[in-house]
């Protein structure tokens, strides 16, 4: 049911704080559209959200730099690094190192350059219009395209949560010797709770926790070894393909941008929206984006480093070859000792519930961006995108009778789908219709081309290469 708009002079609670709102601060600060959508509009209710949290010290926003403003704007972009190291990273960035050393760590730094212009570029979508991704192509696309392209983001956010899960109960496996399935049903029913009992800011505040162990987790690893660091330092910047690893190379690069991150990003990075008439106050928005998303990024890329650093100094060290994450576990315990492989496997069981609640987000994001509105949990349209991304995954894994075939379908459609989600970002971005004076420059425009045609080509020779021998070395 759709709740009544509250009064333009009542106090309303908007995130805990008591705000009185009048009539001229509401047409100062809310757009137009939204004014004259009548009192009863469920739409204009969920906007204003966005526009109050600090309007009692709304002439306090001088757009400055501060070390207490910028922090506050740090959260969104560790979301989306989630998904960065999400459990399908963590087999590619294993057998990278197992199989070839450091020699792969640019495939790394590469693909976080890519990913932060990426990702910046969508949320700088949502700064600029008040639209994520999927409202946005509701709103400007004509309805057959528009639901058909979101029709394809809906199943890619299925296929990533059938990934997401089935890491978590893999994870789960390892600790307490769980089957796979009820595994999957016990992460599922944890982030169904997570996802439908708590607000956006408590979520954000639990993925900063899972993000902060995992890192702390390979931390401890890599302290258990010997990293020859020179080498790795390298690595990192220098372009080598040995033989035999284009296959690893195209799927660690074309892994990490994910379809539903880019519509994540753009409806997250709302929760710090407070005035998108006011340019400046756009301007510091997407500077502080910018930097959050870097500084998350820069957590992502340190963490996938520490995947093929760990990998590199045991198993390559070892001559031992990893293609699958329960033999990685196996393997540290007589190499590091016990403690480094439940160490492991609790990386990898955060990674998997924190990757599934994003997921989740996205597709009850994709979802509502159907109807032209946005994220809402406590919105019907938000809460069945939820349930049809999570459910639909248990379900698949449920049918599937081996989960390793499971993980590369879901690849494989992800593969399909992510060059539709570039091209229809770049195409949004690019329009003076839909951003006005913050469309992207040529420059950003040619940017942004070659960047999506090489992950859309690393994807499409990926899929090949399920059905195809490459002979690329």
């Amino acid at each position: 049911m759709i709740e009544k708009a509250p009064s333009l002079t009542e106090t309303i609670t908007i995130w805990g704080v008591n705000t009185i709102i009048t009539s001229s601060e509401i047409e100062e600060l809310i757009p137009q559209r939204l004014l004259t959508a009548g009192g009863q509009n469920e739409y204009m209710i969920k906007k204003i959200k966005y526009f109050l949290n600090d309007i009692r010290n709304k002439k306090q926003h001088k757009p400055r730099f501060a070390a207490g403003d910028l922090l506050k704007y740090i959260g969104p972009g560790l979301l989306v690094t989630v998904g960065f190291i999400d459990p399908g990273n963590w087999a590619s960035n294993l057998a990278a190192g197992s199989d070839y050393g450091y020699s792969l760590l640019w495939v790394i730094t590469l693909s976080t350059i890519m990913l932060i212009i990426l990702q910046h570029n969508v949320a700088h979508l949502g700064i600029a219009t008040g639209l994520c991704l999927s409202e946005a192509t509701t709103k400007h696309l004509k309805p057959w395209t528009g639901r058909g392209i979101l029709t394809t983001a809906m199943l890619a956010s299925a296929a990533t949560s059938m990934a997401e899960i089935l890491g978590a109960a893999i994870a789960l496996n390892m600790l307490f010797n769980i089957p796979l399935k009820i595994g999957a049903v016990m992460a599922l029913i944890f982030v169904v709770i997570m996802l439908f009992t708590n607000s956006y800011k408590v979520i954000e505040k639990w993925i900063i926790g899972f993000v902060s162990i995992i890192g702390l987790a390979f931390i401890y690893e890599l302290y258990l070894v010997d990293i020859n660091w020179s080498v790795a330092a390298a690595s990192w910047l220098t372009p080598s393909i040995p033989k035999g690893s284009m296959i690893i190379v195209m799927s660690v690069l074309g892994a990490v941008v994910m379809p539903h991150n880019l519509f994540l990003h753009s409806e997250i990075i709302q929760s710090r929206q407070w005035n998108i008439k006011d340019d400046k106050i756009i301007k510091r928005q997407l500077d502080y984006e910018f930097l959050d998303t870097l500084f998350s990024m820069i957590i992502g890329w340190a963490i996938n480093s520490a995947m093929i650093l760990l990998a590199a100094a045991t198993f390559f060290q070892s001559n031992i070859p990893v293609s699958e994450l329960q033999q990685a576990e196996n393997l540290l315990t007589p190499l590091l000792g016990k403690a480094a492989s439940f160490v492991f496997a609790i990386a990898l069981l955060f990674a998997g519930i924190a990757s599934s609640i994003t997921s989740g987000m996205a597709g009850g994001s994709i979802f509502a961006g159907f109807f032209t509105e946005p994220y809402d949990i406590k919105d019907n349209h938000s809460k069945l995108g939820v349930a049809v991304s999570l459910v639909s995954a248990l379900l698949i894994i449920f049918f599937i009778t081996d989960p390793f075939k499971g993980l590369i379908y879901s690849q494989m459609f992800l593969s399909i789908q992510l060059p539709i989600t570039i091209f229809l970002q770049i195409h949004l971005t690019s329009s003076k219709r839909v951003m006005g004076k913050y469309a992207n420059k040529p420059l950003t425009k040619f940017t942004l081309l070659i960047i999506g045609s090489i992950v859309a080509g690393l994807n499409i020779l990926l899929l090949l290469s399920m059905f195809f021998p490459i002979g690329i070395n």
